[in-house]
């Protein structure tokens, strides 16, 4: 089969690998559909994790084969893999900090060598406990295309959950990126009134399509004094941080109020560093916090939303590229144009 492989030093190249055996408990699954994260995107340009590798976990397609003792899939199912779950039993799981378990930081699903998803390949094996709580199945007439972005989802929909946005609350997302649009089509159902950040001006404009009721370029408007001015003074009651730029952080304690919460979602470079004013934390009482990853507990429900077309996630889906074109594919996802979002692979394309 052919694979796109991470070669070190940001190298990835499209190279014949064997296909994936399985053994019992497993399934092979015929990778119809991918998308492109920016947490595999960091581990190839920072060279996180040694090669080789293939990349690629928000993974869509039919199963091909099924190992013995497998009763759940037959060989033409279509379906969606998560590729971390939990062990559901252990100190962190019975907290449901599901994304600090052992179990879910060891990567299930494997296009060969060293697991690491796997999708950016046309086979993937998938492993055990995967096969038992982590695959799902797509509806007929949902698009593989579609249910890449169940996984993706899932974590935006743990971090909501968390945040937990009330209708009578000013909500801001900074960025608009493929996450940042998630988030703001799951703030927007809960009635919170939202303002989205974003400095490319088509991403504004998906974001008012996706619910946002105000949609501001942070290099042209000062979001800190327009938050303020709607607020009676005060700030925002919740800010997501979707992007990852320098000083993100403090523009996001600019404009939120004292007592407010500020989740970090985009922060996960361990090299990265935030710097904050102890006060606004400590005197102003603000929450600061993290979410990560995504959760077992709203697996169905990240799926239902997707499959069921409550959330206009196509409007996401900008490119889809066959797997000898993934280069260019993350190139684009490293620097966006104006009409660039949510990037599909199609591995079983030739062109």
């Amino acid at each position: 089969m052919h694979a796109a492989v991470y070669r070190g030093r940001g190298l990835v190249s499209v190279d014949e690998i064997p296909t994936p055996s399985i053994e019992p408990g497993e399934i092979l699954l015929r990778v119809e559909a991918c998308g492109i994260c920016h947490t595999d995107l960091k581990k190839i340009e920072h060279d996180l994790l040694p090669p080789p590798r293939v990349f690629g976990h928000e993974t869509a397609g039919v199963v091909a084969a099924v190992g013995a003792g497998v009763t759940r899939f037959v060989p033409g199912d279509r379906v969606v893999a998560f590729h971390h779950i939990p062990c559901l039993e252990c100190f962190y799981c019975r907290r449901k900090n599901y994304a600090q378990c052992a179990v879910y930081k060891k990567v299930g699903i494997t296009a060969g060598f060293e697991p690491a998803g796997g999708g950016f390949a046309q086979y993937v094996r998938v492993m055990p406990w995967i096969v038992e709580r982590g695959v799902e199945r797509i509806p007929e007439g949902v698009s593989f295309e579609r249910a890449t972005l169940v996984e993706p989802l899932n974590t935006c929909l743990k971090a909501v959950v968390q945040c937990d946005p009330r209708p009578d609350e000013f909500v801001v997302v900074m960025g608009q990126g493929p996450i940042g649009l998630m988030f703001t089509m799951l703030v927007h159902r809960t009635g919170a009134k939202l303002a989205a950040t974003d400095t490319i001006a088509e991403r504004l404009a998906v974001s008012a399509r996706c619910g946002a009721d105000y949609c501001w370029d942070p290099q042209t408007v000062n979001v800190a004094s327009q938050v303020k001015a709607l607020t009676e003074g005060r700030g925002a009651d919740l800010v997501i941080v979707a992007a990852s730029v320098p000083d993100i952080v403090e523009q996001a304690i600019a404009c939120s109020r004292p007592g407010s919460r500020i989740l970090l979602f985009a922060q996960t470079s361990a090299t990265e560093r935030i710097q904050a004013s102890g006060a606004d934390i400590c005197v102003g009482e603000r929450a600061l916090f993290g979410c990560y990853s995504a959760s077992i507990g709203l697996q169905k429900e990240s799926a239902n939303l997707v499959f069921g077309g409550e959330l206009p996630v196509e409007e996401l889906i900008t490119h889809r590229l066959p797997l000898v074109k993934i280069r260019s594919g993350i190139d684009l996802a490293l620097h966006p144009g104006p009409k660039s979002l949510k990037i599909i692979v199609q591995p079983q394309r030739w062109s």
